[in-house]
């Protein structure tokens, strides 16, 4: 009894969301959609008072090692969280804009978080693939959230055949460790690799890899995402954009250093590899691209090449890089975000970059937000994303893949022309139309500067707390 009171103790962010999001769903079914606000509210509280959970509370392993709180988890969770609540004050006010407002949205929120949480504290395969499936099918239904629209429902169904296809790739791998290392946990899967190096778990990590890599949306497993990106509803997809990336990244970090660190000479030639390629379609997949959302499905597939790069190098510095990275990313992306939610022409929102042309006469601020935003993505210092970029290349260059992180930078310099471009569009080309842009609503409008802000120049001060925030989480894992 002491066990179970212990492992609930431990997770009590799960638990307090799992229940606290049935509690939202009756709420939901028995006072209609007139509650979807209440609902929405409640939801960002839930979130936060799980965060706080996570933040103070304690750590250990919990369900036979299946469930790990150690400082990468609880940076994680409070990073996933933070992101979940603030897609949904994007959210809702614009499914109240569209008329499409439903109490679903926010619980389909809460309960993917409650996947993504036990994705970053997985012990085991089981606990990794439960957690997987449960925020991806959350994450199916808001693709189609709006169903009347046929792009959405479109890209629903992409996500959710393409999702299907890279679970049974991950299952395949997760069997094929456990045929050969005889458990689940990855202690005893590191334990066995160590006793009995050999291609049978290398081969099941490869297959584990590739399941994971679509959760990311690494190339060449990207296929969804410029689709997904352009069809979903735009909040939506900044909830993509954010919370599920990070929440792979600390998986993948945690299956990789911790299950497989003995075998980082074998598994790092692939996540090599898989960088590579996502900067490669990343940077050039971008340069035709006319809808803004679609760019920033490209842009996320490079950003997610980055990330990679600290994976790749195995080291307690390397995962510090990818976790300042992923910190930094998602700021950016709910600034970028942010920003097309504020932007709308009679209604109608701005989803081409043509359309940018004379922001600057008719949103002076907002063309002011989105230049930092896009020149912080390009890695222009001292903004937030030259330092994402810092720390990951110097943590690959650090473990000799300097090379990589020269064609990161290569890949840098050209996606840097569809970023320069928007800044083009916005301050040097005539508005093909006299028509003012609308009013911005104000929970987008705040969250667009406040992103921009913090990309500089906030970012500065933010280092001195970010640093030593990451390098602690990066220390509880196994790393040599």
């Amino acid at each position: 009894m002491t066990d179970l009171s212990s492992a609930l103790h431990l997770s009590a962010p799960e638990l307090t969301l799992a229940v606290g999001g049935l509690v939202l769903l009756m709420l939901g079914a028995f006072t209609g959609e007139k509650s979807t606000r209440l609902i929405s509210g409640l939801s960002i509280l839930l979130l936060a008072v799980a965060s706080v959970l996570a933040a103070v509370g304690p750590l250990g392993t919990a369900f036979n090692g299946a469930y790990v709180a150690d400082p990468l988890a609880v940076y994680g969770k409070v990073a996933i969280f933070l992101s979940a609540a603030v897609a949904i004050v994007l959210g809702d006010g614009w499914i109240h804009r569209n008329g499409i407002a439903k109490f679903e949205y926010p619980v389909l929120i809460v309960l993917a978080s409650v996947g993504m949480s036990m994705m970053a504290s997985s012990g085991d395969l089981i606990s990794l693939y439960i957690g997987i499936e449960m925020h991806s099918l959350a994450l199916y239904v808001l693709a189609a959230y709006h169903r009347d629209n046929l792009k959405a429902s479109e890209a629903g169904l992409k996500y959710f055949v393409l999702g299907a296809l890279s679970s049974g790739l991950l299952l395949y791998g997760a069997s094929l460790i456990y045929g050969f290392a005889g458990s689940m946990r990855f202690v005893d899967i590191a334990a066995f690799a160590t006793a009995n190096p050999g291609p049978g778990l290398i081969f099941g990590l490869v297959f584990l890899i590739c399941g994971l890599a679509f959760k990311v949306s690494a190339a060449p497993f990207h296929m969804w995402t410029p689709d997904v990106y352009e069809g979903a509803p735009t909040p939506v997809v900044a909830l993509f954009a954010t919370a599920p990336k990070i929440a792979a990244m600390v998986l993948i970090t945690r299956v990789l250093v911790e299950g497989f660190g003995v075998a980082h000479g074998q598994w790092a030639q692939v996540i090599i590899l898989i960088s590579l390629i996502s900067f490669a379609v990343g940077s050039f997949g971008g340069l035709m691209q006319k809808d803004i959302q679609r760019l920033l499905a490209y842009s996320s597939i490079i950003n997610i090449g980055y990330a990679l790069l600290g994976v790749a190098a195995g080291t307690e510095a390397g995962v510090q890089a990818t976790l300042m990275f992923m910190t930094l990313y998602v700021i950016d992306q709910f600034g970028f975000f942010a920003v097309l939610l504020s932007l709308s022409r009679s209604g109608r929102p701005i989803r081409k970059i043509a359309d940018l042309a004379g922001l600057k006469r008719d949103r002076p601020l907002m063309a002011v937000a989105l230049t930092i935003l896009s020149l912080s993505a390009v890695g222009i210092p001292p903004m937030s994303g030259f330092w994402g970029k810092f720390f990951v290349f110097g943590a690959a260059a650090d473990a000799g893949y300097w090379m990589a992180g020269a064609a990161g930078l290569v890949a840098s310099v050209v996606a840097g022309f569809y970023y320069l471009r928007i800044i083009k569009v916005m301050w040097f080309d005539a508005a093909e139309t006299e028509v003012a842009t609308d009013k911005s609503p104000l929970e987008a409008k705040w969250i667009a500067l406040a992103a921009a802000a913090f990309c500089f120049p906030l970012v500065i001060v933010a280092l001195t707390w970010l640093e030593p925030l990451t390098r602690a989480a990066a220390s509880g894992v196994g790393v040599g």
